[in-house]
């Protein structure tokens, strides 16, 4: 997925040109939609329909042959009128197309894929709909938020007609009334957020505009699959002040992890307290212990007097207290 960010907006310390180029540049795009998918050729269908023009021409032509022993005027006219004809009441449709026949300017029926007939004259293709995934393309420019605060936002919208029927005959654009209809439902959307809502509950706006969009284009034989905020342009003022929020959130919450971790050290250290009030030798012992510690950490000796090793009489050893006692300071 295409990155989601967002995107400082120039603002002051230019000159008239050098800013009306920013505004440019910054400027969101209208709405645009494009068929997703490669782009599909049409020359079958053209070449078939020329193809048949010829046959049904030089078949009349070979029958007034036939009939008359010879090709005049009136027969080229009726070979001519026969191959328009035959023209107009073949069709093809590709396999992603449905067309609309209107008979006598009244809704008939919708035809395709493939091949399918017209009576001509009576019988009309109105609009050839294409069924596939459809992108648009919208944007909402310097739209005023809740808090005041004027918003750049770009999004994306996926859809297809699943009623040909319904996209021909309720609406006369529908491909237009669906971008008008997303670049509203953004508008409203951002007016009715904060600036910092907005920003940060993305997938919360993505979907308030895919409902509000399928409530409003259901009628014209539209399907919403999905919509995408893109791009968010906030100026260059709010970003910064958003940002020293969002500093001033981590330092609160890194002292209050600083603080818990101090209680559970002073509430452990109380535990040891009572117990070394209560057992001398196991304080002694743990002098001891930072004793070696500090030797085997350094690598370097510890003078002691002689009179140390008397302090572990009752909890050493007669081989550690021999050692002990061997141990002269030094000067």
């Amino acid at each position: 997925m295409r990155h989601r960010g967002f995107r400082v907006v120039p603002d002051v310390g230019m000159d008239a040109a050098a800013a009306a180029d920013a505004h440019a540049a910054r400027r969101v795009a209208g709405a645009n939609t494009t068929i997703a998918g490669e782009r599909a050729s049409n020359a079958g269908v053209v070449l078939f329909s020329a193809v048949l023009f010829a046959v049904c021409f030089c078949a009349v032509l070979a029958v007034a042959q036939l009939a008359a022993g010879g090709i005049g005027v009136v027969a080229v006219t009726v070979a001519l009128v026969a191959a328009l004809l035959a023209v107009s009441s073949v069709h093809i449709a590709q396999q992603w197309e449905k067309v609309v026949v209107l008979r006598l300017g009244k809704f008939n029926r919708v035809s395709g894929p493939g091949l399918f007939w017209t009576m001509p004259v009576i019988e009309q293709n109105t609009m050839r709909v294409d069924c596939r995934v459809r992108v648009t393309s919208f944007g909402a420019e310097e739209t005023l938020t809740a808090d005041l605060v004027p918003l750049d936002v770009n999004a994306v919208l996926f859809w297809h007609v699943w009623n040909a029927k319904a996209a021909c005959t309720e609406v006369g654009d529908f491909t237009r009334a669906v971008e008008l209809a997303a670049q509203t439902a953004l508008r409203d959307a951002i007016g009715r957020a904060g600036a910092a809502e907005v920003a940060i509950r993305r997938e919360q706006l993505d979907r308030e505009l895919k409902r509000v969009l399928e409530e409003k284009v259901a009628q014209w034989g539209v399907t919403i699959l999905s919509v995408e905020v893109r791009d968010i342009l906030l100026p260059k003022e709010l970003q910064e002040v958003m940002s020293l929020e969002a500093q001033a959130e981590q330092r609160k919450k890194a002292r209050i992890i600083l603080m818990e971790a101090e209680q559970d050290i002073c509430e452990m250290m109380d535990d040891m307290g009572n117990t070394y009030a209560r057992n001398d030798a196991a304080l002694r012992l743990r002098a001891m212990h930072l004793l070696y510690e500090s030797v085997r950490e350094t690598g370097g000796t510890v003078v002691v007097p002689s009179s140390f090793s008397e302090g572990f009489g009752d909890v050493l050893g007669d081989n550690a207290k021999d050692l002990l006692g061997k141990v002269r300071p030094e000067v």
